[in-house]
């Protein structure tokens, strides 16, 4: 790449800059603030910032999609969507939108060095977003976030119901947001495609198309510079590749079909919906990047030292305590549902989530006899940590769905005293994952900026290598 070539790049020093000089950040905007931020950004930058609708929302509300050129645009300019809200319970991403369409609009030269057409969906699934944003004020009390909590079952989220169709796997019931989206995703066959999720607690970690693994080290530089731990420890899934620590391959829906099969699981368990919205993606041979930053830090999140336990023994007992879980919510569950009135989502979400505990709990349990476990664990391997999501944020969903029968006044007896009955166990757990992983919660700015950093990243690189491909042709 000659001199010149690289002057008009974004560097990485930059972005590591850009990251870490965002300003003071308290809590999550609403869906309503994000939108009415953008607004007035499109009124301020009318020549820049255009909308389009591109579909409805399940309760009605307009789906927005705004694109921000670079100046005269070209074949060669990059073609870039970056969604937010996909997963309702992840608000980093309402930052980064915000951030990275104001320094865009503002920065002239760092659009027409970036040389990207931007697609920006601010919030794909407003409905379910909503009914999170009791605790976007507080995200670091535990109690409000996890009361306040709201995860949609897969058939019911936007990330899962792309269509598919392979061997025993048939999905189609596409929700109205997932049409918009697939819509957007079929006319532009974007380059680059990042949907903005987050974790909860832990670390930094990456989901990335093979194609980009040379961004890697901006990936590891980023949170390092933040104080944020690479996630060294339970990897969501056993299947997944690893490209570099804490970054892991986006793979496909079919090639987690096989890796199912393969390793004599069904490979369409109970609850299974569609394909991701970056595996419906690839078709196009489109580069995907997944941030994922956790709410909270915590303890040895990135410590890969002997912990000198029996990294089996921990998974059997967080196993164990998934199945106890479940087979008592399972029950409580089934004891009142003839007497619940209400279809609330909140319910649909419990339906689906407390039976599943018992089946990964099973699982863990089935690890632990695979020998390649029987080994000392690191510090950062703590399966216990699934248990505590699994406890707070579906038991808790059953308990908002039996408070909310509570709070309309058509609650019998037997459902207050269950309700009672949940949220005594309920708070025991919350204690109980206090002290356990005592979390730790990360400013907003510092996990913003890293998300923020990814996105200018995973953009710069691509210019780069398409700057590189150009000159040895």
């Amino acid at each position: 790449m000659t001199t010149e070539a690289m002057a008009a790049t974004v560097s990485d020093d930059e972005i590591v800059m850009r990251a870490s000089s965002l300003p003071g950040l308290d809590g999550y905007p609403t869906v309503d603030e994000i939108l009415e931020r953008i607004e007035a950004l499109r009124a301020e930058f009318p020549d820049l910032l255009t909308r389009r609708r591109v579909g409805t929302s399940r309760l009605g509300e307009p789906i927005m999609e705004y694109t921000l050129g670079a100046g005269d645009v070209d074949a060669r300019h990059t073609r870039c969507l970056v969604v937010g809200g996909i997963h309702p319970n992840e608000p980093i991403g309402s930052h980064t939108v915000l951030r990275l369409l104001d320094d865009l609009l503002r920065d002239a030269s760092l659009r027409g060095r970036l040389a990207t057409v931007w697609h920006v969906i601010p919030c794909i699934d407003p409905d379910s977003m909503r009914l999170n944003e009791g605790w976007f004020d507080d995200p670091f009390d535990a109690e409000t976030y996890f009361r306040n909590f709201y995860r949609p079952p897969g058939r019911e989220q936007v990330e899962w119901t792309f269509p598919i169709d392979y061997k025993q796997k048939y999905f189609d019931a596409t929700l109205p947001e997932t049409q918009a989206l697939q819509r957007v995703i079929d006319e532009l066959r974007p380059d680059l495609y990042i949907p903005l999720h987050n974790s909860e607690t832990g670390g930094a970690y990456y989901y990335l198309s093979p194609a980009a693994r040379d961004l890697s080290p901006l990936l590891h530089r980023l949170p390092a510079e933040l104080g944020i731990p690479l996630h060294l420890g339970e990897p969501e899934a056993a299947h997944l590749a690893e490209l570099a620590p804490a970054v892991f391959a986006s793979g496909t829906s079919e090639e987690a079909y096989e890796w199912r099969v393969q390793n004599d699981l069904d490979p369409v368990p109970p609850g299974a919906a569609g394909q991701s919205s970056t595996s419906y993606a690839s078709r196009y041979g489109t580069v995907s990047l997944i941030a994922e930053l956790p709410i909270w830090r915590t303890f040895g999140a990135d410590d890969t030292r002997p912990s000198g336990t029996n990294y089996a023994d921990l998974l059997r007992g967080a196993g164990e305590a998934l199945i106890e879980t479940g087979t008592r919510l399972s029950a409580l569950l089934e004891r009142v549902r003839p007497l619940l009135t209400l279809d609330s989502p909140f319910l649909r979400s419990a339906e689906v989530f407390v039976p599943g505990m018992s089946r990964v709990g099973q699982h863990m349990v089935e690890r632990s006899q695979d020998p390649a476990n029987d080994r000392e664990a690191s510090v950062a391997e703590r399966p216990m940590s699934v248990v505590w999501m699994y406890r707070l944020r579906f038991g808790g969903a059953l308990l908002r769905a039996l408070r909310a029968e509570v709070a309309a006044g058509s609650a019998p007896v037997l459902v207050r005293r269950a309700a009672f009955e949940l949220d005594r166990s309920w708070i025991g757990w919350l204690a109980q994952r206090e002290a356990d992983e005592r979390p730790e919660g990360i400013p907003v700015a510092d996990v913003v900026g890293v998300q923020y950093g990814a996105v200018l990243g995973l953009v710069a690189h691509h210019g780069r290598r398409a700057l590189g491909e150009e000159e040895a042709s």
